[in-house]
């Protein structure tokens, strides 16, 4: 059996689907493949329900310190009842892609596809059934999945990947995480919040290494203060399951060994591209550190197939991938529209307690690409709105272009602040300068004064610090 369509996706994770509703509103015959459920890992076993959970532990949290507004509360969990409230919602939204595939007419073939030539495809259905498709164009969309050490595997019973994380039917009393990046941090809070002895390590020397180094200092105290037992410069060497529990040997910078027995442990040390059984070999089509090189319009060196989010290598962001979708679509349509992404306008977001939200360069990015920087920082604990709902720890900093007023970088941690970096994107977006983030008014009281206040220290005009 063979179909032929103008455009085809494989994955239909946040950049697929979106790809795919593009592609049909613009007027192509559309198809999606997808081995799995609809929505991919991020809705499934990412973003959405990994939020869900923190969501449950935060007010676990909240809770427990109501007696600072009068109400008394143990802030009990019940994890089983947690984890069943985030299957619910992926299972919602997995739902909804496919009401939108139904809506946009576009066609959803289930099995796991193979680019079995230029333009062609080969899916293979859970039953073996091979359909043959044709298309113009083919965007992968495949994702992306857990990396694992040499000597570290995931085992699904003693050492977990994200799904057995998102998903347990126990709460580990100890708990080792293996990484210290945005999923590292978050299963590291998420665990702490609910009551388990939490000890996170990173081989590179502090934890969220993508992120401003005080926004990273600050996190590291946070997590600090509240137990989190946090090792940086540390290479696991071994992680052992036995009777007694996981043993994990580890080792410093400086060579010394240590050894933590603990009852389960959470690899978290980044991604690999889903590029294998693809058939990208066969037609040739370039692949570097696991990952499919393209243009900046998403196209691979094979004429009529493309890639777009994890796949297509950082950063690894579901927002990326659905901004790479629609320009990759738009490209394909002749769209005058059409624009590259710019990466330095993606804003990183970590859902931890307490949030970190980012965008544009880092302090030593900035000053390392031989930029003259002003530097602005509002503390939280001198904004009104986080000392009445008791979060007034965090801070805001901004980073300009002495010369010009470019805004070159936004850092934020705080309470909400994953909601609020999209208010510093934008500027970034427009060419906003520091006068015209001066100007703006800022409604009171909010948490996002603080951003107005970190610009206005930039230039020594601070009111309220």
């Amino acid at each position: 059996m063979k179909q032929t369509f103008d455009l085809v996706v494989v994955g239909s994770g946040p950049g697929g689907y979106i790809a795919a509703v593009r592609a049909a509103q613009l007027g192509f015959k559309t198809a999606l493949i997808e081995k799995d459920r609809l929505g991919g890992v991020c809705l499934n076993w990412g973003c959405i329900p990994t939020k869900a959970l923190l969501r449950g532990a935060e007010l676990a949290h909240n809770l427990r310190h109501a007696a600072t507004f009068g109400i008394q509360c143990d802030g009990a969990v019940d994890l089983e009842q947690l984890v069943k409230h985030s299957r619910t919602v992926a299972g919602k939204l997995s739902g909804g892609i496919g009401y939108l595939m139904k809506k946009n007419g576009i066609t959803v073939i289930e099995g796991s596809a193979r680019v079995s030539g230029k333009c062609q495809l080969a899916v293979t259905a859970g039953d073996g059934t091979l359909t043959d498709i044709a298309a113009d164009h083919i965007v992968l969309a495949t994702g992306a999945h857990a990396r694992e050490l040499p000597t570290v595997r995931i085992d699904g019973e003693h050492i977990w990947g994200a799904r057995e994380a998102m998903t347990p039917t126990h709460l580990p009393r100890r708990l080792l995480i293996i990484g210290a990046g945005a999923i590292g941090v978050e299963f590291a809070s998420l665990y702490s919040d609910l009551g388990s002895e939490v000890t996170l390590v990173e081989a590179l020397p502090r934890i969220l290494p993508a992120e401003d180094a005080d926004s990273a200092a600050f996190v590291h105290r946070e997590f600090s203060r509240r137990g989190i037992t946090i090792h940086t410069d540390a290479r696991v060497e071994s992680a052992s399951p036995g009777s007694e529990g996981v043993e994990v040997r580890f080792r410093h910078a400086d060579e010394r060994a240590e050894t933590l027995t603990v009852d389960r442990v959470i690899l978290a040390v980044g991604v690999a591209g889903n590029v294998d059984n693809l058939g990208l070999e066969d037609v040739g089509a370039h692949i570097e550190r696991g990952f499919i090189v393209t243009d900046e319009w998403c196209r691979t060196n094979v004429v009529g197939l493309y890639a777009i989010g994890d796949v297509a290598g950082p950063p690894w962001l579901a927002h990326k991938a659905s901004h790479e979708a629609v320009l990759c679509v738009e490209k394909i349509a002749g769209l005058d529209s059409a624009h590259p992404l710019d990466a330095d306008n993606i804003p990183g977001c970590t859902y931890s307690r307490p949030q970190v939200a980012s965008v544009g360069l880092t302090e030593t990015e900035a000053k390392a690409g031989g930029r003259a920087v002003k530097v602005g920082r509002f503390d939280l604990g001198a904004n009104g709105k986080a000392l009445a709902i008791d979060e007034a720890s965090g801070f805001v900093k901004t980073l300009f272009d002495s010369a010009t007023g470019e805004l070159l970088g936004a850092h934020m941690v705080g309470p909400e602040v994953t909601e609020q970096i999209q208010g510093f994107a934008l500027a970034r977006s427009m060419e906003a300068t520091e006068a015209d983030l001066m100007r703006a008014v800022f409604p009171h009281p909010t948490l996002s004064e603080a951003m107005h206040e970190s610009v206005l220290d930039a230039y020594d005009s601070a009111l309220n610090q």
